[in-house]
């Protein structure tokens, strides 16, 4: 399994103290069937706690993500700031979603030398 996180992403994780360990125990509990929401599309909510405050007082991600072959981290947000995302929002993610999944392994490096996409490296 293979996890990213785009640029934007990226950015705010980094902003609310939100590491890579935490992305991959996320991960690691969606592929055990751990999952908030199923959004459709390939598109999924997953809870993710912040910093000390536990997932009570954490942040929502929603993750382009195919179950054994790769996740990219593609929105977060906390949950004292909004509540969901829109309609319009969610129709753009699933779009979205589906060109990330179906990258080459070319265009993925590519993506992600070119800074777009960083991988988040596995712990073990």
């Amino acid at each position: 399994m293979r996890i990213f996180k785009n640029k934007a992403f990226s950015k705010w994780a980094a902003k609310e103290g939100l590491g890579d360990d935490v992305l991959q125990t996320a991960v690691n509990d969606m592929e055990r069937g751990l999952i908030d929401a199923d959004l459709g599309g390939h598109v999924v909510k997953k809870r993710v706690a912040l910093a000390s405050r536990g997932k009570s007082g954490g942040a929502r991600t929603l993750i382009a993500y195919k179950v054994g072959d790769k996740a990219f981290f593609v929105y977060g947000f906390a949950k004292n700031a909004k509540a969901n995302i829109k309609a319009k929002e969610l129709e753009g993610l699933k779009a979205y979603a589906a060109i990330l999944l179906n990258y080459s392994e070319k265009e993925l490096g590519k993506a992600v030398k070119a800074g777009v996409l960083n991988e988040v490296e596995s712990d073990g």
